[in-house]
């Protein structure tokens, strides 16, 4: 049986620019079952990105204006601690910008999201186990032969790569990810999407997926994909098999 994992119901969103209110999401509804990869489509300016910040935490919608649940549990009911425990340890996020800190090797950005999750004291604790699995999943990226070098000597898809490991290194329920290919060609951005879809199937149960993006070729790897316009849901199809 189907088991909804993280849901979005009837969510508005809007945002003050100057004197003016700005209404981006308008009643946006969506229900993402476990293990399942869904595509978010849409135009820019549809509320894509702003749909997928609120799954993941990084914003609230507005008050008393629907609510986002992550295994039944809303979000507006946790509390400081409790929705940062849930941005570190239940959710990855992989943006177009890769964010990658250029003083760190590719393994030192790999390992600094188990730093956060885990703080100084348990992090230096099971740091062992950590670089063992940075390396492992760096390896599954096809980046084992660069643990050492500096983002500036990779090229986009290994910083794309790089961000992607980085997100997954705490086990995350669901990935998250707003236009992970919208920085590269179309070879390099198919290659990432082959990489996510290895790293999904890794691990002992199919993982979870949100991926944002305008391009219907990327959303054709997705097990479902929807479409937003005017910050709705307006449509939802299975892709047709290939």
């Amino acid at each position: 049986m189907s088991e909804t994992i993280l849901e979005a119901r009837q969510v508005h969103k809007t945002y003050r620019l100057g004197r003016v209110d700005v209404p981006v999401l308008r009643g946006a509804s969506l229900r993402v079952e476990r293990g399942e990869w869904v595509a978010v489509l849409g135009a820019s300016g549809s509320g894509k990105s702003t749909l997928l910040h609120l799954l993941g935490g990084l914003d609230r919608p507005d008050r008393g204006r629907g609510s986002i649940l992550f295994e039944g549990r809303d979000l507006a009911h946790m509390g400081g601690h409790e929705l940062d425990a849930y941005r570190a340890r239940s959710v990855g996020f992989v943006f177009q910008a890769y964010h990658l800190l250029p003083e760190l090797s590719v393994l030192e950005n790999v390992l600094l999201g188990a730093m956060v999750r885990h703080g100084r004291v348990g992090f230096a604790r099971r740091r062992s186990a950590l670089r063992a699995r940075a390396e492992r999943l760096l390896d599954l990226m096809g980046l084992g032969h660069r643990l050492r070098h500096r983002p500036v000597e990779l090229s986009g898809g290994e910083r794309q790569r790089t961000a992607i490991a980085r997100a997954m290194i705490n086990e995350p329920t669901v990935l998250l990810a707003d236009e992970p290919t919208g920085n590269l060609d179309e070879q390099t951005g198919g290659a990432i999407l082959d990489a996510i879809a290895a790293l999904r199937d890794a691990g002992e149960g199919r993982q979870t997926i949100v991926m944002v993006t305008h391009a219907r070729e990327v959303a054709r790897r997705a097990d479902r994909q929807v479409r937003l316009r005017l910050g709705e849901v307006v449509e939802e199809d299975v892709p047709s098999p290939a």
